[in-house]
């Protein structure tokens, strides 16, 4: 019996997937349930398991495009489990992949005739896009004729060639979630008004907070007393006070949120992620940290779903586990706010009138103005930076026990 095995619908809005790897070859036998390939949808890379046991005959290359519902690969259930891999002899494929010196000369002989360097119509077009001559190309096609792929290939001369060192190129092409994570950047920059603030913050207070208390928080939570739930609870408290950070645009109407789902960018294998923690101001410190500690593992290990990254109110983004020190963080559309963090630096501050070094950390809130107004922006920013430099009192409520559930 032969399985048909269509692609899955990843997620709300999504018509299309890419096949971005094959995990297995054409015509092995497959498990159920074994990922057979990771197809890149305009949100996520995912898994594809097979959903039966057989051998498997694929319908789609790597790099296609495969709408959701379509057919991506046969199963024949009825196959019988082969008793051992059969793996080719390391003799065969060098003797496939030798080829005798002859050979080889006279394939790069060729008469050389009035079409040779002669371009397409195609290629012409892109050569002159490119600023190349056809003289400095060598062409591929029928009679040493330049085809449109070689004008494709052709790389503009960058200099003189130096005599050592290795010069060599990679033309890779994007994946479907890459492609799509730059068209969002490039829409966001055209289509919004968006600008940029800046303050920074004295995190002495919690690092002296997590000082004291994060061996025991770790202890009876099992998990650890990070920053993540410091600028989680603050920037929760701001967006209620400042509610226009917290809202959207769709069309002419204005989309205020009475809650706060808090995007976390997160750096997995596949790239970007932002997975996205529900109802956040609903969560305590130990909720938070759970929260962002699962979040994290599953994107690290690929698990993550559209789901988990759908929607959002406002994103935070941390530069500062890479070194940045200040940057400008762009939109997370269709949000209108997002809070980049950076690394914390000794620096000198004057405190009560004297110049003491303290652990500065600088932060910066991008924001739509179509919807934004600087006096919201500034204050949501200002906001956020009270309750980290006094977050006992403006996020504890003065129960430092209490709200670390201790």
């Amino acid at each position: 019996m032969i399985l048909e095995m269509k692609v899955p619908s990843p997620g709300e809005s999504i018509t299309e997937v890419e096949i971005a790897t094959w995990l297995v070859e054409d015509g092995d036998y497959v498990e159920k349930d074994q990922p057979i390939a990771e197809v890149d949808s305009d949100k996520a890379t995912l898994e594809l398991p097979a959903e039966e046991s057989g051998i498997i005959t694929f319908k789609a290359e790597e790099g296609d495009a495969v709408a959701v519902g379509a057919v991506v690969c046969l199963i024949d259930m009825g196959a019988e489990r082969p008793a051992g891999s059969d793996q080719p002899s390391t003799d065969a494929k060098s003797a496939e992949k030798s080829v005798s010196p002859s050979a080889v000369e006279n394939k790069t002989k060729t008469a050389t005739t009035y079409a040779t360097g002669t371009a397409s119509p195609a290629a012409k077009k892109i050569l002159a896009e490119k600023g190349m001559d056809t003289n400095a190309i060598k062409g591929t096609g029928k009679d040493g004729r330049i085809t449109k792929d070689d004008a494709v290939k052709a790389v503009p001369s960058m200099g003189s060639i130096p005599a050592d060192g290795d010069r060599g190129t990679e033309r890779k092409k994007l994946s479907m979630l890459r492609r799509k994570v730059a068209q969002r950047l490039v829409s966001v920059k055209n289509e919004t008004a968006m600008l940029t603030t800046f303050n920074e913050v004295n995190m002495q207070p919690i690092f002296d907070l997590r000082a004291a208390h994060k061996e025991d928080f770790k202890a009876k939570h099992g998990v650890g007393l990070g920053f993540m739930s410091f600028f989680t609870l603050a920037i929760v408290r701001a967006l209620k006070m400042y509610p226009d950070v917290n809202s959207m645009l769709d069309g002419d109407f204005q989309i205020k949120n009475n809650f706060q789902d808090i995007s976390i960018a997160v750096s997995g294998p596949k790239g970007l992620m932002v997975p996205v923690i529900r109802n956040a101001e609903k969560l305590s410190f130990r909720g938070v940290e759970s929260e962002v500690k699962r979040l994290a593992l599953r994107a690290r290990d690929g698990q993550i779903t559209v789901d988990e990254m759908t929607g959002g109110t406002f994103t935070i983004t941390n530069g500062g586990v890479f070194g940045s020190m200040l940057s400008t963080p762009i939109l997370n559309p269709p949000q209108s706010g997002i809070l980049g963090m950076h690394n914390i630096v000794n620096r000198p501050m004057a405190v009560d009138g004297n110049v003491v070094i303290q652990p500065i950390m600088y932060v910066a809130l991008s924001y739509d103005h179509r919807v934004i107004d600087g006096r919201e922006s500034v204050g949501f920013l200002v906001a956020v930076k009270e309750a980290l430099e006094n977050p006992v009192d403006l996020l504890m409520d003065n129960d430092i026990k209490k709200a670390l559930e201790m």
